[in-house]
């Protein structure tokens, strides 16, 4: 995944992009989250590959299981 999901401050302000492009990985979930095809998706970002796709999801994943919940009781 590293391979294809970058940060840098410098591009997009600093949101996870595949790499080399200004893709970023939060345009790519919203279009999936909408029901978008893979096939549709690919046709309308032609630099974006199923791998890329692929890395994105798991970005999205590995984001989700490290996140941390803080519960808390009303004082």
């Amino acid at each position: 995944m590293q391979e294809r999901i970058e940060i840098n401050p410098r591009v997009c302000g600093g949101q996870p992009v595949i790499r080399g492009t200004r893709i970023s990985v939060a345009a790519v979930l919203e279009q999936l989250a909408l029901g978008e095809s893979w096939d549709v998706l690919l046709r309308g970002y032609p630099e974006l590959t199923r791998g890329d796709i692929r890395a994105a999801l798991d970005y999205a994943r590995q984001a989700i299981l490290h996140t941390e919940i803080n519960a808390f009781s009303p004082a």
